[in-house]
Formats: structure tokens, C-alpha cells, sequence
């Protein structure tokens, strides 16, 4: 009988990796949410009960391709671009090259393909056969645009394939088939390559198409772009979708969630800073906010150190300060904030600070509520508030261990 969310394999004594999960079971409870979303009768999702152990224990479970994760723990490999279950028999990635994800759905969003050996999407795709059709479609031609129309035409409900979609995925079929082509072509203009070969590399069928894709994501063109930048857009896959940053060789200029609304204002407003002098590309500032975002996700650190530029404001640069004063795990009100920057009537521009922020996670506007505990609004969406709230609960709780101890 194979385990279940804590409990022990009867396949022998438990090694390390199983003794870990069934401390994290009992220490977040997770076999009693488990169970009351069962009795409840109502559905689940077993990745939002599964909270994923640290780096080296799921490291450790890939090497030894235990199968108590199955379906509840993956691997994405920097190297090769592809996510595997922790089963998968292909040859180990190094330990720096992995990172894992509690679902296929954050794997997707991170840009990572599934792998051919393993086959990561086929219990969805067994389970549901309206979405292994599409997946097999997808698979056959990743680099067709597809439509509506399309999937209506295959003989499917569009508003069922829409919630199937985003319960297994936290996206929709289209929002999967578009992310998969452009990211490619992104990352081909960073580097260094010509905008033909981005678009080939995207998949997109015409050039009009990609530079329509593209500059409805940055609000131009790719062959606008200049080539002697000032500013550099670089790509960035995490666990929650993917992200735009904006740097120099010294600053941060901006971090925003590619499906963030306000992102082509934002990055409209750099342009004209700039003088249209925008392009695509690496820098060091990238290169290593990168490694502290994948830092964060990863459970290893929430601390930033990236050099920031700020683009506001004196009113709004000073709340941004203070932003960063909050501790991981813990959330202030608008107001708290306007008597902690010693303006207390000011909550209304607290608030408007709090959204014109451009540089998000590492100014932690997502640790500010209501003044009744709401979450409140937030560009990047309330889902990723609510799961960057629930990661740094986590901080918070090791922080709380650490001072205990």
C-alpha cells in the first residue's frame, strides 16, 4: 500500500526522507486537512494540503526516486528545460540545477517542459481524457496559435476545458499553449539572439503575430528594442508565474509578474525615463536577483539584497523603506504603516504607494492587509498574496524555532 500525505510506506523501515514527511504531516497538520476536505465531501487539491519539505530532503528523494512523492512533489532541471516526477529513471541532475515544485501547474508557469520518460502530465491526462487530448494536441503542435474555436471544434465544452484547466494547472489550455511559445522567444532576444530566430524559436507562425504577443507583453515591438540599452528586461520562471526584471549593472529597476496589469505602464514609464533606451538581455543585477528569488521560493532564504533603484516619489520612497522593514510572516494595515512613517492621516497615500510599487517580493507590498484582516487588492493577484503570505508563515515559523532554541 503506498503512502499517503504522512503516513509510512510498509515497504520497510523508513529512511530519512519518510521520517521528515511524516514530521511535516503532524507539524502542519496535513493529514487532518486531508481528511476533512474528504469528509467534508467536498473536492481537493492535494497540492494545496502538501506542504513541500526543504531543498536537500526532496534532493534526496529524487536520488533515491522514492515514491511517496509521486504526484505530490517535482523536479524542474535548469540544464534541460524539462520537470520530471522524482521517479523519473533518467540520470540525476546536480543538486544546484533543480528546483522543486508542489505542482505541474508551477512547473508550466516556471517555463519548464514535461519530460518524455516520465510522462509528469499523464495522471491528469488519465484522469481527465479532455485534457489529455488537448495536451497530446498541444504536444503535436506547440507551435500553433491556438483559439476557442479550435478546442470547440475538437468537440469540447469551452467552459469545462476552461476549469479543468486551471484545477490541474492554475491556468487555462490557452494561457499554457501561449506561455510555452513566447517565453522561448524571449529568452533567444536575451541572449543575444535576432529577433527572426526569437520568433522561430516562439513559434509563432508570423512575424506579425510575435511582435503583436510581444509587444502586448512589453508594450513594444522586439525589433524597437534598442541595442545600446541603458535598461535590460531579462525573464524569470518561478513557482508562481512568471516574472519581468528590469536592471543596470547597479539596480533593480523593476520585478513585476508577467500577467500584471500595470506592467506595460510601468515599463512605458521606464522608456520615456530612458529615452526608448530599453533592450532585452542579462546583467549581474539579473543574474542575481534571480538567485534570490529562486532562494525564497526554494525555502532557503527571504532575504534580498539586490540594489534598488526607486522610481517615485519622496512620499512613496519612504513607504517603500518602510515596506521592507516588515518582517517575513508578519502583515501591517495601511494605517500602521502611515503612523510607522509618522504621517497618520496619510492612509490613502499609503495605499496608492503600496500599489505604484514596481518591484515586487523584494519590496514586500503583499504584507499589507486591510485594517480588518482582509487581504485587500494586490497587482500580482490575491492568490499569490494568500501563497506569499503562506510561504513566509514559514520564515516566520523557523525564525520562531530559531529563537526558541
Amino acid at each position: 500500500m503506498p503512502a499517503v500525505l504522512g503516513q509510512v510506506s510498509n515497504r520497510g523501515q523508513p529512511g530519512p526522507v519518510r521520517q521528515q514527511r511524516i514530521t511535516i504531516s503532524q507539524k502542519y497538520g496535513i493529514h487532518a486537512r486531508f481528511q476533512a476536505a474528504i469528509e467534508s465531501g467536498g473536492g481537493y487539491n492535494v497540492h494545496m494540503l502538501f506542504d513541500l519539505p526543504d531543498h536537500g530532503t526532496l534532493y534526496q528523494a529524487l536520488l533515491a526516486r522514492d515514491a511517496d512523492y509521486d504526484g505530490q512533489a517535482y523536479v524542474g532541471v535548469a540544464t534541460t528545460g524539462v520537470f520530471c516526477r522524482l521517479t523519473c529513471p533518467a540520470r540525476k541532475p546536480k543538486s544546484e540545477n533543480c528546483t522543486f515544485y508542489a505542482s505541474v501547474g508551477a512547473c508550466i508557469e516556471a517555463g519548464f517542459r514535461a519530460c518524455k520518460r516520465c510522462h509528469p502530465l499523464e495522471p491528469m491526462a488519465s484522469a481527465d481524457p479532455a485534457i489529455g487530448a488537448l495536451l497530446a494536441a498541444l504536444e503535436a503542435r506547440p507551435e500553433y496559435r491556438w483559439s476557442e474555436g479550435d478546442i470547440a471544434r475538437l468537440g469540447f465544452d469551452l467552459s469545462t476545458i476552461r476549469r479543468s484547466f486551471k484545477r490541474q494547472f492554475g491556468m487555462t489550455f490557452l494561457e499554457m499553449a501561449r506561455q510555452r511559445r513566447l517565453r522561448g522567444g524571449f529568452e533567444t532576444i536575451s541572449d543575444g539572439g535576432k529577433v527572426i530566430d526569437a520568433q522561430i524559436d516562439a513559434r509563432f507562425e508570423s512575424a506579425s503575430a510575435f511582435r503583436a504577443a510581444f509587444a502586448q507583453l512589453l508594450g513594444r515591438a522586439p525589433g524597437t528594442l534598442d541595442s545600446s540599452a541603458m535598461l535590460y528586461a531579462d525573464w524569470i520562471a518561478t513557482p508562481l508565474g512568471d516574472m519581468i526584471s528590469v536592471s543596470d549593472e547597479s539596480q533593480l529597476h523593476l520585478l513585476e509578474f508577467v500577467d500584471r496589469k500595470a506592467l506595460k505602464a510601468e515599463l512605458s514609464k521606464l522608456d520615456k525615463l530612458t529615452k526608448g533606451r530599453i533592450g532585452i538581455g542579462k546583467t549581474a543585477i539579473g543574474a542575481l536577483i534571480k538567485v534570490e528569488l529562486a532562494a525564497f521560493f526554494d525555502g532557503t532564504s527571504p532575504k534580498f539584497t539586490t540594489p534598488l533603484a526607486y522610481h517615485g516619489a519622496p512620499f512613496a520612497r519612504r513607504v517603500w523603506d518602510e515596506l521592507r522593514q516588515i518582517p517575513p510572516g508578519v502583515t501591517f494595515s495601511y494605517s500602521q504603516i502611515a503612523a510607522r512613517i509618522g504621517r497618520p492621516t496619510a492612509t490613502r497615500a499609503v495605499a496608492r504607494a503600496n500599489g505604484a510599487n514596481q518591484i515586487a517580493l523584494v519590496v514586500p507590498c503583499h504584507r499589507v492587509i486591510g485594517a480588518d484582516g482582509s487581504l485587500t487588492g494586490y497587482g500580482g493577484g490575491l492568490w499569490r498574496k494568500q501563497k506569499l503570505l503562506e510561504i513566509e508563515r514559514h520564515y516566520k515559523q523557523q525564525a520562531n524555532e530559531s529563537t526558541m532554541s
